[in-house]
């Protein structure tokens, strides 16, 4: 989500964990402490939220001291999901309740002693943790990345589980929470719900730290010359967006295509061309809807927007021809931005 609160005035990107009794937010979704915690107990909650009105998706969360923290979530649903949830957890805490959500835990009964976030920087350790390799399956090549079966054979070795089974339920756990990546069809294909489990025993099943440098070469703009990487990846979406410049500030008609390995959304000339004009690495990335922009009217911008915010907080805008367009661009770079390489 993206948060402004009284820690900082400016809008921020932030991965946000709703725990039973409070809101941890952390500056990467790998990172192992919070930056900060708001508590629920005395909190208020109020969406919609119209105190800035060129942003979108915007509910308050209003601590038990006043303190004001607002969150933007990238479309309709999501917004409300959140309060919905939010709401809720407040609601037990006012009732004397343990607000327990859904979640992987609880649904592969992993035991509450064990700490993935522990376990994590046991696996990343240099010398005794799980050995990144380069390795290639159908003329591709994944770098900085491991196998199903090694991950499986390390916590076997570290004594973390009692045999396979649990091995695979514990990491199952790891990915989706984060902790592991799939690299690859045959991995993200089990990640998606398309196997028995969601992490695959095998020696074709790749994976990758999110930390790791995996497919990280940096961002591009307009004048930048683009990566010449293979164009490997699925297309996900594909269509023209006016898209605004980095240096100029003007509007222009872009050709996109979203693919999703890697995860980079290439632009071109619409009126033809096979190399692309730039990318946006989208690894990483928050995605949110705006209402409107300082400088758009000089340009007769419509208010259709929407940001996105790269990981290392390079800002880019689109305007989409309608509402549901735009929608429907959101959550398909979402989901690439989530499991793209």
């Amino acid at each position: 989500l993206l948060m402004q609160g009284s820690m900082f005035n400016t809008w921020k990107p932030m991965w946000v964990v709703l725990v039973e009794d409070g809101i941890e937010f952390y500056k990467r979704k790998a990172d192992n402490s919070p930056k900060g915690m708001i508590p629920l107990k005395g909190s208020s909650i109020n969406s919609p939220c119209q105190d800035f009105g060129k942003r979108m998706f915007v509910f308050k969360l209003t601590a038990a001291k006043q303190q004001d923290h607002f969150f933007q979530a990238a479309y309709l649903e999501e917004r409300d999901a959140w309060v919905r949830d939010i709401k809720k957890a407040i609601h037990c805490i006012d009732g004397g309740q343990r607000f327990a959500r859904k979640s992987t835990r609880k649904s592969i009964r992993l035991p509450e002693t064990i700490n993935l976030s522990a376990l994590y920087l046991s696996m990343k350790d240099p010398e005794k943790g799980i050995k990144e390799l380069k390795l290639e399956k159908d003329k591709k090549v994944y770098n900085h990345c491991f196998t199903g079966t090694s991950v499986i054979d390390w916590l076997v070795s570290s004594n973390s589980i009692r045999n396979r089974k649990e091995g695979l339920m514990l990491a199952s756990s790891l990915l989706s929470e984060g902790y592991l990546q799939p690299a690859g069809e045959t991995s993200k294909a089990a990640a998606e719900g398309l196997s028995d489990t969601p992490f695959l025993d095998l020696a074709d099943a790749y994976y990758y730290f999110p930390d790791s440098g995996f497919f990280c070469e940096g961002n591009s703009s307009d004048d930048d010359v683009v990566l010449k990487e293979e164009f490997r990846g699925i297309v996900v979406k594909q269509g023209c967006l006016l898209k605004q410049g980095h240096r100029r500030k003007n509007w222009k008609v872009r050709k996109f295509v979203l693919r999703d390995d890697p995860a980079y959304l290439h632009y071109y000339d619409p009126a033809g061309g096979e190399e692309p004009l730039g990318a946006i690495h989208l690894r990483g990335c928050v995605v949110t809807a705006v209402e409107d922009m300082p400088d758009s009217k000089k340009y007769d911008v419509g208010n259709i927007l929407f940001e996105i915010i790269t990981a290392n907080e390079t800002h880019y805008y689109l305007q989409a021809a309608s509402s549901t367009e735009r929608t429907e661009w959101i959550k398909a770079i979402q989901a690439v931005s989530r499991t793209g390489k």
